[in-house]
């Protein structure tokens, strides 16, 4: 295994474990075999894990696995605070409470604020006092490195970068999402301020592997490097100095093995140009069944509306070139939960963005086809109800 360091020097393994996945009996999560997978990943030299409150049964089962073999102090432990559930200073001191005791700890590796979409999100936990309470539990030893886990666009993931002085941050990154989400252009704005970065959905939680196009799949297949789409992702990314830790869903001995050897391999500046043309080659072919054909690139920005139409069309894409509810999550999560969003249905028409769009896409009828996709009423009513309960905001 191979290490990067995090903002105070220590080692952190190139690969961490994402304990979101572990295989389930039922309702309940098969403890004999994540305790089997999660500690081969432990004794393979993997010392980052990544849990959060909302995981059912996660934290209980990874201090149960850690309790049951005396290693909590070997590895890196990471969770997450349920921020959109915060309504009061106390609030925020009784879920951390339950996390120690759900993981059998007394302190946190690397606590994060769990999902922020939104700058407001963080000004109204500062109201509530987190500032205050995060510098004390740093004190006391209880919280070792403070972050915040982001899903939303490249803009704001930057304002949060530059709200507080945060000791590490965690990002949604993959060669598809290369400039949507925090994108490179986050990435590299995280590291320029010394902000070590891990990733999630490196495989897009399994899509860049099990849903590529037969196209895709047949190319990557043919290459004489005679890598899986799996080790092609995860190799795109160590390539990137900027990358501190890859997080994998790990839920057989065999998928533990197969990503330990690929991190214990690697190294920046491997990748040919031949390797970054069939990356760009696989992204085409993906692309090629998408709904639009748009790049990301933002020259259509700012909507006068207000409505972001690269997020619309690429959660509108996702629909198609993934699954419906795939999309529509997506959209649901970095676009609706923003305090300032405004629906596709906004659209008056004006033609602004199709005047500067560069691939020339009939912007205004594409988003009357994605009106209603993205958003059908059942999905209309749960925002409403988010909303109202102020979650986010």
């Amino acid at each position: 295994m191979q290490y990067r360091k995090d903002r105070y020097g220590e080692p952190i393994s190139l690969l961490g474990y994402g304990c979101m996945r572990f295989t389930k009996n039922g309702n309940s999560i098969d403890l004999d075999k994540a305790e089997r997978e999660l500690m081969l990943a432990i004794k393979s030299g993997v010392n980052y894990l990544d849990t959060a409150y909302i995981y059912p049964g996660s934290e209980v089962a990874v201090g149960e696995i850690l309790h049951r073999n005396h290693c909590r102090e070997e590895i890196r432990l990471a969770t997450k605070l349920p921020q959109y559930y915060i309504k009061s200073g106390a609030a925020i001191e009784k879920y951390f409470n339950e996390q120690l005791t759900r993981l059998q700890t007394d302190y946190i590796d690397y606590y994060l604020m769990h999902m922020l979409t939104d700058v407001a999100a963080w000004e109204k936990l500062k109201k509530l006092g987190i500032e205050a309470w995060i510098t004390q539990k740093k004190k006391e030893g209880k919280i070792r490195n403070i972050g915040f886990s982001f899903h939303g666009n490249t803009e704001m993931f930057i304002q949060i970068l530059d709200a507080y002085d945060w000791d590490f941050c965690q990002i949604q990154y993959n060669y598809m999402d290369e400039h949507t989400q925090a994108g490179r252009t986050g990435l590299q704005e995280a590291a320029k301020r010394g902000i070590p970065v891990i990733i999630m959905e490196p495989l897009r939680g399994g899509k860049l592997v099990d849903l590529l196009p037969e196209k895709a799949k047949k190319r990557i297949a043919e290459d004489p490097k005679k890598r899986t789409p799996a080790e092609l992702a995860f190799r795109w990314l160590w390539e990137q100095p900027e990358v501190t830790c890859v997080l994998s869903g790990m839920n057989s001995e065999e998928m533990i093995r197969e990503n330990v050897r690929i991190a214990s391999e690697v190294q920046t500046g491997e990748f040919t140009e031949e390797d970054f043309s069939l990356i760009e080659a696989v992204k085409k072919d993906i692309q090629d069944t998408l709904k639009v054909g748009c790049t990301g690139c933002g020259y259509c920005m700012p909507c006068p509306k207000g409505i972001d139409i690269p997020a619309a069309f690429r959660c509108y894409n996702h629909m198609y070139t993934e699954k419906k509810g795939a999309g529509r999550h997506e959209y649901l999560q970095t676009v609706c939960l923003q305090k300032d969003f405004r629906p596709v249905s906004a659209c008056v028409e004006c033609g602004k963005c199709e005047s500067h769009c560069p691939q020339h896409l009939a912007i205004r009828q594409k988003l009357k086809e994605a009106d209603g996709k993205l958003l059908p009423f059942y999905y209309k009513i749960g925002l409403k109800v988010v909303k109202k309960l102020g979650l986010f905001w």
